[in-house]
């Protein structure tokens, strides 16, 4: 209101003067006589002068109005246009118009838009540095402690059980070179402990970090199979070829064989494991069976076995993955992942020549 208060006070002085510029050049210097009829001649009972000065008062109003119209419609698209600046997403950012105004304060607008996007793109990659510094961090503690972990099952509770299975089958083969018969208890306590020493080799199977520590995932298997196979009462053939794939994929199909051998170890009860790991016709395949006595799709063990979480690393990879399971027969466990081959620039372009 005070705005256009002033501008109607200040319009009315110009046009005031402007019309005073012209009566001078018209009537001559102000003076009684030459002014005079201003006040003489009337219309509807007021005189001329008091006409004009009702004239100049209501044009500063309606231009003073005019005025002050155009200027809030522009304030309020500049506000538009900086809210939208401000709210607008990365991919809309280059597509706001900006208001009628000025050339200046059109640069201007355009330098406090440039600014504002900026700032929220460095905002937006230090939050999403932020963000996987900590998933980092997160990934790296929880491979220690499963480091940890391991280590101290190993060293104490692996070692205790493989000595009582020492002592058991001690017992065992002296009551047996006696031509006694050997305790149902003692027979039951050594398969139970034999059990306990399954449970722990496949806990300690899956607490083995996942990461290949540059090696790749044929020779990465290969360690980890010839490892396994000296500890196990169980026959584990296997064929890898070395097939180039991403640091990724490579780690999740190494966590996938890590969770197969640990669920078969637990559950299975094979007595054949076959791992192949093969290249054909674009894709890598990865299997896993075994001779074990399998399940059924709607049985509760199907979790025990972590198909969940192998269909979601299939997934992850852009692959997918099959799971056959017969009862007293076996599982097999295969993913499949495109092979992504690298063009040679050159040959790309000889082509083109």
């Amino acid at each position: 209101m005070s705005r256009f208060i002033g501008r109607t006070f200040i319009l009315f002085l110009l046009l005031a003067t402007l019309i005073g510029s012209l009566i001078t050049y018209l009537l001559g210097w102000p003076s009684y006589e030459t002014w005079l009829p201003l006040w003489t001649i009337k219309e509807a009972d007021l005189p001329i002068a008091i006409w004009l000065t009702i004239l100049l008062i209501g044009l500063s109003m309606g231009i003073a109005f005019s005025i002050t119209q155009v200027a809030r419609k522009r304030e309020r698209a500049i506000g538009i246009y900086l809210q939208a600046t401000i709210d607008a997403d990365k991919q809309h950012d280059n597509n706001l118009s900006v208001p009628l105004v000025s050339l200046k304060l059109k640069k201007s607008l355009s330098e406090v838009t440039r600014i504002i996007t900026t700032q929220k793109k460095s905002l937006q990659r230090m939050s999403d540095e932020r963000a996987e510094g900590e998933d980092k961090r997160i990934q790296e503690r929880i491979i220690q402690e499963r480091q940890r972990l391991a280590r101290e099952l190993h060293d104490s509770v692996s070692q205790q059980l493989f000595a009582a299975s020492m002592l058991l089958s001690a017992m065992t083969e002296k009551q047996e070179s006696d031509n006694q018969e050997v305790p149902k208890t003692l027979a039951q306590a050594e398969r139970i402990v034999q059990q306990a020493q399954l449970e722990m080799r496949a806990l300690l199977l899956h607490l083995r970090p996942a990461a290949l520590h540059n090696k790749t995932l044929a020779q990465g298997l290969e360690e980890l199979l010839i490892e396994l196979q000296q500890k196990v009462h169980f026959t584990i053939r296997f064929r890898l070829e070395d097939i180039s794939l991403s640091k990724g994929t490579e780690d999740h199909l190494f966590r996938i064989a890590q969770e197969t051998l640990s669920n078969t170890l637990r559950h299975a009860n094979a007595s054949e494991v076959d791992i192949l790991f093969i290249e054909r016709d674009g894709l890598a395949i990865f299997r896993i069976q075994d001779n074990g006595v399998g399940f059924l799709k709607d049985d509760g063990n199907v979790g025990s076995y972590g198909l969940h979480h192998i269909q979601e690393r299939a997934i992850e990879m852009g692959g997918t993955s099959k799971i056959v399971s017969v009862p007293s027969q076996g599982t097999i466990v295969e993913i499949k992942v495109p092979v992504e081959k690298e063009v040679d620039v050159n040959d790309t372009n000889r082509t083109r020549g």
